[in-house]
Order: structure tokens, then C-alpha cells, then sequence
């Protein structure tokens, strides 16, 4: 059985993500990856039991641990790049209270590749772990890194344009990790900053870890009647953010991807790297401004990984995890908040202006239970070889009209069917025509 899904090992505190599945996970990763590992973890209840239980696992191999305490998974990734050999996070990011995680970090603050994590597996499976001699275990030393990581994003913007406008900002961290950072960035780029569910806490009592645009009504009443400029709101371990314009709307996430590219590349044009399952809006932009799309698997290590090796300007996913080269190469909720103000500080326009003068695409969003999903794919993937498809990343079936992706989860036996076209109704077709053929074939 796989232990790593599409983001990490998830499962549910105390079920399937046991203190005895973190500790020997620790244990694999330490025997893997010896050196100084630096540790953090979300806000989530389970938190502290995943953590002693990761630290333990660790010291046990013999490797040194700083304990970093509760941050930002993207302020764990600057810290290790910095300061560490490896890293791990104790976190689910978007999924519920009672789940919980482990995400491994590499030496250079990305996330840990897809081969070392097959090596990681196979020690956890095989239970060949290191045992360090009495005297050679780890010792654990503690650290801070949100003043580092609050002063690395403010370098890099335009923090006097940003400070000249005094923006006000109403920022949501959902009780999660960017309750102790984004605040404090905000308020150190000059802005008014009025606070929703700020506190730490793992029970996440204001809303659910994950803000989609039905999570957050409370932000969006919070910013029109503050007639605040601007509202942001992160996931639990915050390496995602995603807007509400300064009408109150909630700005989809492709259309933040959008909207980012086209900000990136009237700066510096180069190549943009995203995954299949984006908007082709974003091809309409940097086809505008000079820029180059390249398309990825599903996944911000995907992305990531390709923009290191093809030097691109920009990159992110259609889910608020934008990816700002030169700070770092990962998904940053920190840093995506800092860019916006720094966005329409040098533009001099709202939010909501922006938006609504970009082209609009519709889209659909479809899940099939189908319990032999890879089967499944492979029978439709003979069915359409007759069409334009690009299989990148399960099955994606161009028309004249749009287009239509067929992929597997990573993480449960369901098939994932996304459609978009220019209208609502196209959209729809395409939906219909791609669920038809999971249907067709899910016996």
C-alpha cells in the first residue's frame, strides 16, 4: 500500500495517522536523510502528539532536531533552506480538524521529490531503521522563524509602494499557522489590518481549514463593511491564500493564477509553469505578454520541481498556491498576500477592477466513486485516442469549444472530472461528456 499520497502522509488523528506511524515515519526519513532537521507543524489539536512523537523518532537515528514550533509551512521551507539539512511538517493543510500530516522537506526548502519519498518508504516498510549508539542520539534545540521568513517576503516587494497607500486589509488565518505571521507582515507593510479568526486554535471553531468561497461568507460581510480594500484568508498551514476584491466578491483561484501571471510577465517575461488542470486562461495571458506556458502534473511538488529546472518567472496551481521563484520554490500563502499589495499598490487600481477586466472562462467540477480508477482511465484513454489529448496527468481531451480533464485522485478511489469553456453551458457538455465516459467504463 502507497504511504505517500499526492501531498505528504494524511489520515485521521489517532486512526490512521497514529504517534506510531509519525515515529517511525521520523525514524525512515532520519535514516534516509542524516543532518540537522528542523520541525514544525500546523495548529491542528494532534499537533503536539505528532510532533514529540516525530521528534522522538528522529533523535533515535541520531540526528539533531530544531523544534520550530507552530509556523507556516512555507516559513518551515525558508527556515530549513536557510538554516537545516531537512525538514519536516506536522500538518493536513486544507483537510478537516480531525486529520492530521507529515510532509517531508528537503535540503533546499522544496518538498521532498517523488523518489525520495519512494526511498523513504520502502525503510518505512522494511523497518530497517538506523539506531543511533546512547551516545550518539539527537539533542533538540528550538528556533524561531517568523521573523526571518516576515523579513524575507518584505525585502522583496516594493514595501514603500505598498506603505504609501495604507491599505485596509481584513485577513481571515482560519485559526491556523498564519495566525502568527500574517498579521504581523501586514501590519508591517503599513496596513490596517482588522482580524477574523486569528487565534490558534486546532478545533478550528470559525470555519473549516479549507476557504472556499462558501467557508469565508464571514470575511466577505467583514470587508464590505469595513469598505476594506482587500481580504485574505489561508488553509490551516497557510501555503495557500485566496481574496475577497474590495466589493465583497471572492476571486476565484484561477482567476488569482490569472491575474499573478499577468503581473509577472509585464515585469519579466519567461515561462510560467502550471499544472493541466488550470485555466487556459492563463495561455491567453502569457500569449499576450510574451510569456511561455509549460503544463504539469497535478501538484505543487510537480510544479515546483519543473520551474527549478526550466528557470521559470512564475507558477501555481488553480487553488490560491502561488509559487514566487526568487523567494522560493514553493506553494507561499505569506508571500502571495505581500505580491497582492504590492499588485495594486503599483497599479493604482482595486482589486475588483482588475478582475472584472479579465476574460471569462466557465467551469465544472465533477467526482465519480470508481474503486478501479487506474483501469478506468486506461480504457478511456484507448476510447479518445482518436482526439487532441494530453496525458500529462491523467486524460485531457481538447475541443474546439474547450476542454475536458479526466484524472484519478491521489488519495481516495474517486475520478476527478474537470470541464471549462467560454459558457456556462459549454462547460456543462463538457462535463457531461467526460462523466459519461467514466461511467461508460466504471463496471
Amino acid at each position: 500500500m502507497a504511504l505517500f499520497g499526492t501531498n505528504g502522509v494524511r489520515g485521521v488523528a489517532n486512526v490512521d495517522m497514529t504517534a506510531e506511524v509519525a515515529m517511525n515515519l521520523a525514524k525512515s526519513i532520519g535514516t534516509f536523510r542524516r543532518g540537522r532537521i528542523a520541525v514544525g507543524r500546523d495548529t491542528r489539536h494532534s499537533g503536539d502528539m505528532l510532533k514529540n512523537a516525530v521528534i522522538a523518532g528522529l533523535l533515535s537515528t541520531g540526528c539533531p532536531v530544531i523544534d520550530l514550533g507552530i509556523a507556516p509551512t512555507p516559513c518551515i521551507q525558508y527556515y530549513v533552506k536557510r538554516h537545516a539539512d531537512a525538514g519536516i511538517v506536522i500538518t493536513a493543510s486544507h483537510n478537516p480538524p480531525e486529520y492530521n500530516g507529515i510532509k517531508g522537506i528537503a535540503g533546499d526548502g522544496t518538498e521532498m521529490s517523488r523518489q525520495d519519498e519512494a526511498a523513504v518508504e520502502q525503510i518505512y516498510y522494511s523497518g530497517a531503521f538506523r539506531k543511533a549508539d546512547w551516545s550518539e542520539t539527537g539533542r533538540v534545540s528550538t528556533a524561531d522563524p517568523k521573523p526571518e521568513y516576515i523579513d524575507g517576503i518584505t525585502a522583496l516587494v516594493d514595501a514603500a509602494a505598498i506603505q504609501g497607500r495604507h491599505f485596509t486589509v481584513v485577513a481571515d488565518p482560519g485559526c491556523g499557522a498564519a495566525s502568527v505571521t500574517t498579521p504581523f507582515l501586514l501590519r508591517g507593510l503599513g496596513c490596517r489590518v482588522i482580524t477574523l479568526n486569528a487565534q490558534v486554535d486546532g478545533t478550528f471553531p470559525g470555519r473549516n481549514p479549507e476557504p472556499t468561497g462558501n467557508e469565508i461568507n464571514d470575511l466577505k460581510a467583514a470587508v464590505r463593511t469595513a469598505k476594506a480594500d482587500l481580504g485574505i484568508a489561508h488553509d490551516a498551514d497557510a501555503d495557500r491564500a485566496v481574496f475577497i476584491d474590495d466589493r465583497g466578491r471572492f476571486v476565484n483561484e484561477d482567476v488569482l493564477l490569472a491575474l499573478m501571471t499577468r503581473y509577472r510577465l509585464q515585469q519579466k517575461p519567461g515561462i510560467i509553469v502550471t499544472p493541466v488542470s488550470s485555466s487556459s486562461l492563463i495561455e491567453d495571458i502569457a500569449r499576450q505578454y510574451d510569456g511561455e506556458v509549460i503544463w504539469t502534473m497535478v501538484g505543487s511538488i510537480h510544479v515546483a520541481r519543473k520551474m527549478m529546472e526550466v528557470g521559470a518567472v512564475f507558477g501555481g496551481e488553480g487553488n490560491g498556491g502561488l509559487i514566487f521563484p526568487e523567494f522560493q520554490h514553493c506553494r507561499d500563502g505569506g508571500m502571495s498576500a505581500a505580491s497582492m499589495l504590492e499588485m495594486l499598490a503599483k497599479t493604482g487600481r482595486k482589486l475588483s477592477d482588475l478582475v472584472d477586466a479579465l476574460p471569462s472562462y466557465c467551469s465544472v467540477k465533477e467526482k465519480i466513486r470508481c474503486p478501479d480508477k487506474d483501469a478506468v482511465l486506461r480504457e478511456i484513454a484507448a476510447a479518445v485516442r482518436s482526439e487532441k489529448v494530453d496525458l500529462t496527468d491523467g486524460i485531457k481531451v481538447y475541443r474546439p469549444d474547450g476542454w475536458v480533464l479526466i484524472r484519478a485522485s491521489g488519495t481516495e478511489p474517486i475520478v476527478r472530472v474537470f470541464a471549462e469553456s467560454r459558457t456556462d453551458a459549454g462547460a456543462r457538455k463538457l462535463a457531461d461528456y467526460g462523466v459519461g465516459l467514466v461511467n461508460d467504463h466504471n463496471k
